[in-house]
């Protein structure tokens, strides 16, 4: 059976079953919404755009476009199965999305999608994403669609598919004029996820169009999205001329916490979240933000395991000794009076230290100033220290707080 023939049963089923399509034929009250209903469902399958046409241009239907639409749509959704790859029937989904643009209402909208989802060409469903740009404001499922299905979008990039580009631009540009805080991480790692240049400069020119906090959604996407963009996010925060230093304060506290709780399957997302937790400990240090304690300790005791296991180099282990100093609290001082007492007692059974990092120790130690390390700074005295650490700690000593 040729495509005309399908066509002419199913325009016959439609002339049969037309009431079942919808309910509005019983709007008695509007009989010019009738009239172009019937001639809807009684035009052939090619000239029904026609009709979609004219009554967008009709005064007498401006309080029933919406109806209209909905009628039309349930139409071209109830043979989607059937006629979703006839030419003549994508040419009537791709006007009817058009044509609600201007026409259409906010009801419109879950029926545009559905209209999405069920035709997978791209006239159509670039038709239907500039549509949901207008009507869409303000609904949060039409978002959540849209942000899922640019999602899903990025997965079939990096699985090493080519996406439907008119689409991705199409829902890009959509996901901007809508402007909802929800689409910047999805925005963000679409920007990042290695698109030709014009898709990822589109997707960063849509974030810019999002409003509200900035330092919210960054932070979102360190917490929630991959470890690269993770890391990305944190590097753009850094980056940002309008944050102050409380602001990279927060957002390196965030990056080193999730840094630390977050477990990696793969070795080169384990890689990046390393490399975003040194970062973040150098920002915490550089700002003194001592409201991370908590984190930074737990970040000392994890170089202090791997430096002794040979896993991470000296100038690591230095860097954590060297943040605990700058956080300036007694937790801090507390941590490494505690690994002082750990090199003293090595120095006196095998009379073996590293100076660099007994160095460290006692400078953090003298930058804090708390009482609490008295007892282990006065015992490098009792040691045979050479003197340069004999100077350095009684020098730490007389900067303690009592």
């Amino acid at each position: 059976m040729n495509r005309n023939n399908v066509s002419g049963l199913v325009l016959l089923f439609a002339l049969l079953t037309g009431p079942c399509l919808t309910g509005l034929f019983a709007q008695a009250g509007n009989p010019v919404l009738q009239s172009y209903q019937k001639l809807f469902i009684r035009t052939a399958l090619a000239t029904k755009p026609e009709v979609i046409e004219n009554a967008v241009k009709d005064p007498d239907m401006q309080t029933s476009r919406g109806a209209f639409f909905d009628y039309t749509l349930s139409f071209v959704l109830q043979y989607a199965d059937v006629l979703k790859d006839d030419p003549e029937m994508i040419r009537l989904a791709t006007t009817i999305a058009k044509a609600a643009i201007n026409a259409g209402e906010a009801q419109n909208r879950d029926a545009l999608w559905r209209l999405f989802m069920a035709y997978r060409d791209t006239e159509t469903r670039v038709a239907v994403l500039e549509a949901l740009a207008i009507l869409g404001k303000g609904d949060s499922r039409v978002v959540e669609n849209l942000n899922q299905f640019l999602s899903n979008q990025n997965n079939v990039y990096r699985s090493g598919l080519i996406p439907d580009y008119p689409v991705l631009s199409a829902c890009i540009s959509t996901l901007g004029k809508l402007g909802d805080g929800s689409s910047f991480p999805v925005l963000f790692s679409t920007m990042i996820a290695g698109y030709p240049e014009e898709y990822s400069r589109l997707a960063a020119q849509a974030l810019g169009s999002i409003k509200g906090d900035y330092k919210k959604y960054l932070i979102d996407v360190i917490r929630k999205n991959s470890p690269i963009e993770k890391q990305a996010a944190f590097n753009a925060a850094m980056d940002h001329p309008d944050f102050t230093p409380a602001d990279r304060g927060e957002i390196a506290e965030n990056a080193l916490d999730i840094s630390l709780s977050y477990i990696a399957p793969a070795e080169a997302d384990q890689n990046y979240l390393d490399e975003l937790r040194y970062a973040s400990i150098r920002v915490l240090t550089e700002q003194r933000w001592s409201r991370a304690t908590t984190l930074v300790i737990k970040h000392f005791y994890r170089l202090q395991t791997d430096y002794s296991n040979g896993q991470a180099p000296k100038a690591r282990f230095i860097e954590a000794i060297q943040a605990l100093g700058a956080m300036g609290t007694s937790e801090a001082a507390q941590a490494l009076s505690l690994q002082l007492g750990l090199i003293n007692t090595t120095m006196e059974r095998t009379k073996q230290f590293d100076e660099e990092v007994l160095t460290a120790v006692i400078e953090a130690l003298g930058n804090i100033g708390d009482k609490v390390a008295f007892d282990y700074l006065l015992y490098i005295g009792y040691l045979p220290y050479p003197d340069s650490i004999q100077t350095a700690a009684r020098e730490a000593m007389n900067r303690l707080k009592w």
